[in-house]
């Protein structure tokens, strides 16, 4: 009897250092794989982003002739998902909201959510997925840098995700500082009349260059964060046909029974594309640059021009991923006629 059980004895060892060996390995194979991500992120970003860091600040948000335009009249890229950055699934941006903006984006949305503490953060579908942080620190994080770039106006869209009060919005905003540079409509603005916004320089003269709406929750008793759908309708989202096929309004759902209305407010056009893996809807990275080119099918020239035959004009936010896996710009400054 002791000499069968003395067999396993002997084979046990050699079994944990093939495991061993085994997950070592594949660790080794893991970290290989994601420190080529990082390099080809890096090799593919470091060229773009250093041209547009050194381009001199001129006119009104890059360019003098958008200064007598006003806001309603203007196209401007948009971040999707800016504080969701790296490179997991759920990450929809390569690089961090102040290299974001030095690149040129004038336009963020995020998401927001109350963590495990009660304090409203960052947070993808919910905390447990992706907390990138507090608002209050990203907000901190725009001011920074709008203050050092006096000629510049910042677009904010955010959503919120669990409903809470406009008590908590306003508090991220004060104690960051955000609340002084944010627009409050002029007297002469009513947001049921597109032409009554005033132009970038009259926002950059008034120094009110943070723009900030919310898509639910907002109320006249804050009036510098805004409405969005008061404002603002949006085409379909989480789109998987890489064609976008479509420029409906689809939020706020009755606004679609309503053309005069929906005519006075602007609106975002979604093109961000998304593939389905497991049930679960996740950024496309792999055909970001033909959903992130200027013109081609399924480009934002593409269904941008689908949105114009059928609105009367382009959109005012294009919301995109990974928004430097192609020469955006170049699809925004057509689109502003530049």
């Amino acid at each position: 009897m002791a000499s069968k059980l003395s067999k396993p004895l002997i084979k046990r060892p050699a079994i944990r250092i093939h495991v061993l060996i085994n997950y070592t390995i594949l660790t080794i194979l893991c970290c290989t794989i994601l420190a080529n991500a990082m390099l080809n992120i890096c090799e593919q970003l470091a060229p773009r982003l250093y041209h547009l860091q050194s381009q001199p600040e001129i006119g009104c948000n890059g360019h003098t002739e958008l200064c007598n335009r006003r806001f309603s009249n203007i196209t401007q890229i948009a971040s999707h998902d800016a504080a969701f950055v790296g490179i997991l699934p759920m990450d929809n941006q390569n690089v961090k909201v102040t290299s974001q903006l030095n690149a040129g984006m004038r336009f963020l949305q995020t998401q927001t959510r109350l963590d495990g503490q009660g304090t409203l953060s960052l947070c993808h579908t919910n905390c447990g997925m992706k907390d990138a942080g507090s608002l209050q620190d990203f907000l901190r994080t725009i001011i920074t840098w709008l203050e050092k770039h006096p000629k510049e106006v910042v677009t904010l869209l955010l959503t919120n995700g669990d409903y809470v009060s406009i008590d908590y919005f306003t508090d991220a905003f004060n104690s960051s500082g955000a609340q002084e540079h944010a627009y409050i409509p002029f007297t002469n603005h009513t947001a049921s009349v597109l032409d009554s916004w005033p132009t970038l320089g009259e926002l950059i003269t008034a120094e009110k260059r943070l723009v900030a709406f919310l898509d639910s929750g907002a109320n006249a008793s804050v009036p510098f964060i805004l409405p969005e759908f008061e404002y603002f309708w949006e085409t379909p989202f989480d789109t998987t046909n890489p064609d976008f096929p479509q420029c409906i309004i689809d939020r706020p759902g009755d606004l679609a029974q309503a053309p005069a209305v929906a005519a006075q407010r602007m609106y975002v056009m979604n093109h961000f594309l998304d593939t389905n893996i497991l049930g679960m809807d996740l950024p496309d990275r792999y055909d970001a640059k033909r959903t992130n080119a200027a013109t081609g099918n399924g480009s934002i020239g593409a269904q941008a021009d689908l949105c114009q035959r059928l609105h009367g004009r382009p959109p005012n936010g294009v919301l995109v991923d990974y928004f430097d896996r192609e020469s955006v710009f170049n699809a925004q400054n057509a689109l502003n006629g530049l």
